[in-house]
């Protein structure tokens, strides 16, 4: 077994971790000690002392941390030390430790302790980052708190508390009908769940509604020109793989073959006339290589407005940001936004500068920030010159380490 353990790489050995904690019967004390050196290791979001004590004292009483005590006492057992084994020897069948005071000051008792008392009992303001995420967490729980109004005030109570500390708890998934929160980085992200995406067309899209009810799309014709992803987008977002195997499903074509005519087709959709566009999608793949397929999907084309009466039938500022150069759809419903601006998008037909489209351009940036769409823009100049992959792979390094991913 020391051979085994020794001959392990260092990326295995948190998992190793986690497998002996799964098949080992260990005290509290044992498991807590690997647990936190497993989390030592993650990229977890903060709450600092300060925010843990503000976040107790918004809570209120102890009392108020759950609608179902077996669940919150499991909840308890699962992630602190509750028992002393001496008492626990010297006094068998009775409570002992702090499970013994819980029982007397939370559960009997409801109004003898708050919960900054509690969460000093506990150890809380202490804990590892992981420990007390997870606490925050399980008290969301639909197992703790079973009501999906209850479960959504004692989050909304909690993010006041620790928003200021650039995170939030965040609807993520949803189990047994009811949602699952996560503690996340604090972002925008966008108010809505995407339903389909539109892409990969650079000219207006022919489409229709086969069932408005359903938010389902046809098109109309021209099927060439325009691709739809209406699957639902997963909690980690939209990643490469994700798309590749949509897209062999869709074209009834090996994973191998997939991925080269998804790419073809993707690269196909961009304008001829943006040089810098096109070699900023193909920049991309250069980059990252063999490690896209687990990357965010990087979508050309994609159209976040579209209208079947034209811009002459509406009025020119009807519509002033139709259609995304990229989008990418990161975890926990982030959505960036990548726009390469050429000369059109601040220079008339004659090639002088325009203070009307300037305007129009910044207008249009605006409502998509507003909306929850983390915008970043290149000059297309930026991306004319010998050193633009060097410029792109420093972009995309440095994103991802801004989202954690």
């Amino acid at each position: 077994m020391t051979a085994s353990f020794h001959a392990a790489n260092e990326d295995e050995l948190a998992k190793v971790a986690e497998n002996f904690l799964d098949n080992f019967a260990l005290s509290a004390e044992e498991r807590n000690a690997i647990q936190d050196v497993i989390w030592q290791g993650q990229d977890l979001p903060q709450i600092p002392l300060r925010y843990r004590h503000e976040l107790s004292r918004a809570l209120g009483g102890a009392n108020e941390l759950y609608l179902r005590a077996e669940a919150f006492e499991q909840l308890l057992e699962q992630l602190w030390v509750l028992d002393d084994p001496l008492e626990g020897f010297l006094s068998p069948g009775h409570l002992n430790g702090l499970r013994g005071e819980i029982h007397q000051h939370v559960f009997k008792n409801a109004e003898d302790w708050s919960t900054e008392q509690l969460f000093g009992k506990l150890g809380a303001f202490e804990a590892s980052e992981g420990r007390f995420r997870m606490f925050i967490e399980g008290l969301t729980s639909a197992r703790v708190r079973p009501d999906i109004e209850s479960q959504r005030k004692f989050v909304m109570r909690v993010n006041e508390a620790i928003r200021a500390a650039g995170v939030e708890l965040r609807e993520t998934d949803s189990a047994g009908g009811y949602p699952v929160f996560r503690i996340l980085w604090a972002s925008r992200g966008s108010l809505g769940k995407a339903k389909n995406i539109i892409f990969a067309s650079p000219i207006k899209p022919d489409l229709r509604f086969r069932d408005a009810v359903n938010n389902d799309i046809e098109i109309a014709s021209n099927a060439d020109t325009v691709l739809v992803y209406d699957r639902p987008i997963p909690a980690p977002g939209l990643c490469w793989r994700d798309l590749q195997e949509w897209w062999a499903e869709r074209e009834k074509v090996p994973g191998e073959e997939a991925k080269r005519t998804l790419y073809r087709r993707l690269l196909e959709s961009l304008p001829p006339n943006s040089p810098p566009q096109r070699r900023l999608f193909s920049g991309y793949f250069r980059h990252f290589g063999s490690a896209v397929p687990n990357l965010p999907a990087l979508l050309p084309e994609v159209w976040l407005h579209w209208d079947p009466k034209t811009v002459k039938e509406r009025g020119p500022n009807a519509l002033l940001r139709f259609r995304m150069d990229f989008l990418m759809l990161l975890p926990n419903n982030v959505r960036v936004v990548v726009e390469v601006d050429g000369k059109h998008h601040y220079a008339d037909d004659n090639g002088r500068a325009s203070t009307e489209k300037y305007a129009a351009m910044m207008s249009a940036d605006r409502e998509l920030r507003l909306a929850g769409y983390d915008v970043y823009r290149f000059g297309a100049a930026e991306l004319a010159g010998d050193d633009s992959d060097a410029i792109i792979a420093n972009f995309f390094d440095r994103l991802f380490r801004q989202y954690h991913l």
